[in-house]
């Protein structure tokens, strides 16, 4: 079955924090209070374009949830809870806080339903959590990471790369611990500089500066090795476009890129290919399937362009059907390699240096 996400934003609702890099209204491209009326209407008119055999989920975003008054947490929960107590909704997420979690509310939200959560732990380094203006130590993610586990519900986890002090090291570092807590899923973000937030006022200054997008790739493509090879699930990578998401808009600087994403799996398979080619070759041939070819070629034809500029040589791609999760390899005619994605992550562990 297919998975549909009705999202309802909350932006800015509850959060006890100004964190140095958010502006929940820009991020969400939404500015007005959310209520139970306004939450009835978005589903009805989010079920009216979904197939009937999809797995429906409705998703309380932008906001600290759990931290929102229990009255308005009851009045919106109670909505989401009549669908699927219908029948027509199969899961109710939230994200949340790590410093928003205790028992009194897992008992209240579960008792509405809610069977997901996702914690917005951006970073486990202490100077990062500090500059960010967190307002919390890691040793809170892990408690609330346990309460939430225990009390049956699924557990994600979000990360930001490029806050304030932060750096490849410490990005690894904040994987490594998330794994070790065992969330079923993550989402990834590198930091945008966006307007009237606190980090606008430092990258003017001088204070901060952003990751580019260069430097962001390096770092996510070692991070999804990592949770790949972990099997825990990456839902997301990179901000989602809105109107005002969009660099020269609301995003000042940062490394921000509406195919971020494959952008890191375009390099995954460029530092595959680059360990096994010889310094000489004049054709690079690499089959795949047609739901691959992207990947493999690049975007806007990257990959195609370096092997050509680096090694003096042609790069073509074919499309082969039978090569559904897998890549065929060839050189000057002859077939050096045959191997599968999840073979490719192995190898990409060993060349990352991150076993």
């Amino acid at each position: 079955m297919k998975k549909k996400i009705i999202p309802i934003f909350v932006p800015h609702q509850g959060c006890p924090h100004d964190c140095i890099f958010c502006n929940q209204k820009k991020i969400t491209g939404v500015s007005t209070d959310m209520t139970g009326e306004k939450a009835r209407k978005i589903i009805e008119e989010s079920l009216k374009t979904i197939d009937s055999n999809s797995e429906v989920e409705i998703a309380f975003f932008g906001g600290s949830f759990t931290a929102i008054d229990k009255e308005k947490q009851k009045e919106l929960l109670s909505v989401a809870k009549e669908y699927k107590d219908r029948g027509i909704v199969k899961d109710i997420r939230m994200s949340t806080r790590p410093d928003c979690i205790d028992e009194d509310e897992l008992n209240l939200i579960k008792k509405y339903g809610a069977t997901i959560i996702e914690l917005g732990v951006q970073s486990m380094d202490e100077n990062v959590l500090l500059e960010s203006l967190r307002g919390h130590q890691s040793k809170i993610v892990y408690e609330s990471s346990k309460l939430i586990k225990d009390f049956g519900f699924t557990l994600g986890l979000q990360m930001m790369i490029g806050l304030p002090s932060d750096s490849e090291e410490k990005c690894i570092s904040t994987a490594k611990k998330f794994i070790n807590i065992k969330p079923d899923f993550v989402r990834i973000y590198p930091t945008l500089v966006i307007k009237e937030t606190g980090l606008e006022k430092a990258y003017k200054d001088g204070y901060y500066k952003p990751f580019s997008l260069d430097e962001s790739i390096e770092i996510v493509k070692k991070l999804l090795i990592l949770y790949e090879i972990n099997n825990i699930g990456i839902i997301r990578v990179g901000l989602q476009a809105t109107d005002d998401i969009q660099l020269g808009i609301d995003v000042l600087a940062g490394p921000y890129h509406p195919a971020f994403r494959e952008l890191v799996k375009t390099r995954m398979i460029r530092d595959y290919l680059e360990s096994i080619l010889p310094e000489k070759f004049k054709l690079l041939t690499v089959y795949t399937a047609n739901e691959n070819i992207s990947v493999v070629v690049g975007n806007k034809k990257s990959n195609r362009f370096f092997i050509n500029e680096k090694y003096n040589a042609k790069f073509k791609t074919k499309v082969d059907g039978n090569l559904k999760n897998s890549i065929k390899i060839e050189l000057d005619g002859e077939v050096i390699k045959t191997i599968s994605f999840n073979e490719i992550i192995l190898e990409l562990e060993k060349i990352y240096n991150l076993c």
